[in-house]
């Protein structure tokens, strides 16, 4: 019971059992006020349910933050190793659209792009030791012969033959770093075969010029390349050392008489892909580098073997 006067007034609060009461006396008056806002047992139960609702929240909203965060500390560790070369950012995969995801997807991407930059540059370094390799052995043996005029032009074409091999490997580097996409102008097809017999040093009697000169949107330098090395293999792996140059439209193809590929085309898109028992399966240089040029030049690479021949198609792809 609580007691409280105020002057002539007398105030108490009274409680029976679980009710209460607000005695007032003034004066010769006197009142008894019941309080019908009683403290329930349900009450103190819903007071409870209320701060356990509330709790669960902290904590679920805790979990789902530390869980978001997690690929942002996975993250960190990843890119703490790229420096030792480690591209695998596996663990970041995620469909979640949240910042820290987005961020870690990015990662990923770079990682990704990163690695295949690297291989291409592996891949790139060993073409040039392989390709370098026969006109450098060719140039030493002609050092030891003796120095007379037929020597000399050999020696001298040699040299150009090397020259033509750098700026061909300087274009390629410069295809395989950019991610920009090359500049492409119209070209008489006519043009672009000549530069690469050119590139060749072939004999005319090598080529089988059946097709129409028309003008095709292509890289010049870039496109020549490709079909330089596409001239070259059908010669290399023909029975009678010939190559049929055709075109339907836009489309350039190359046929020679000889044995069909021993593995699907894309197996020889695999740089030097083949053992040394099977090399001479194997284009060197090959389609790596043919497929990378005729991609950036909107152009496919197709093969059939048809009548004893192998057809090698350039399509031109629909944009």
């Amino acid at each position: 019971m609580a007691q409280r006067s105020y002057k002539d007034m007398l105030f108490r609060v009274l409680q029976v059992n679980d009710r209460q009461f607000l005695y007032l006396k003034k004066g010769r008056n006197t009142y008894l006020v019941e309080d019908k806002n009683e403290k329930t047992i349900d009450s103190k139960i819903y007071i409870i349910l209320g701060f356990a609702i509330i709790l669960i929240t902290l904590i679920l909203s805790f979990l789902v933050t530390l869980r978001k965060l997690m690929p942002l500390k996975i993250l960190k560790d990843k890119v703490s190793t790229l420096g030792d070369e480690n591209f695998d950012f596996e663990c970041c995969n995620t469909d979640r659209k949240d910042e820290v995801s987005l961020l870690a997807n990015e990662f990923k991407l770079s990682a990704k792009k990163l690695k295949k930059l690297k291989e291409a540059r592996n891949v790139f370094i060993r073409n040039i030791m392989h390709e370098l390799k026969t006109p450098i052995t060719k140039g030493k043996f002609l050092t030891e012969l003796e120095r007379n005029e037929e020597n000399y032009e050999k020696l001298k074409e040699l040299f150009n033959r090397l020259e033509s091999l750098i700026n061909e490997f300087a274009s390629i580097e410069e295809l395989i770093s950019s991610s920009k996409n090359i500049e492409k102008k119209h070209y008489f097809l006519d043009d672009i075969i000549d530069n690469a017999k050119d590139i060749l040093m072939l004999e005319e009697e090598e080529v089988d010029e059946k097709y129409k000169n028309v003008k095709i949107d292509v890289n010049f330098k870039l496109f020549s390349i490709a079909i330089k090395n596409l001239i070259d293999n059908a010669i290399k792996y023909s029975d009678d050392k010939k190559v049929v140059i055709k075109n339907e439209g836009e489309d350039i193809i190359f046929e020679n008489s000889g044995k069909p590929l021993e593995y699907d085309l894309e197996k020889y898109y695999e740089p030097f892909f083949a053992n040394e028992e099977k090399r001479k399966n194997s284009f060197g240089l090959g389609l790596y580098i043919i497929g990378n040029i005729l991609k950036a030049n909107d152009y496919i690479l197709e093969y059939e073997y048809k009548d004893e021949k192998n057809i090698f198609r350039c399509k031109k792809e629909e944009k």
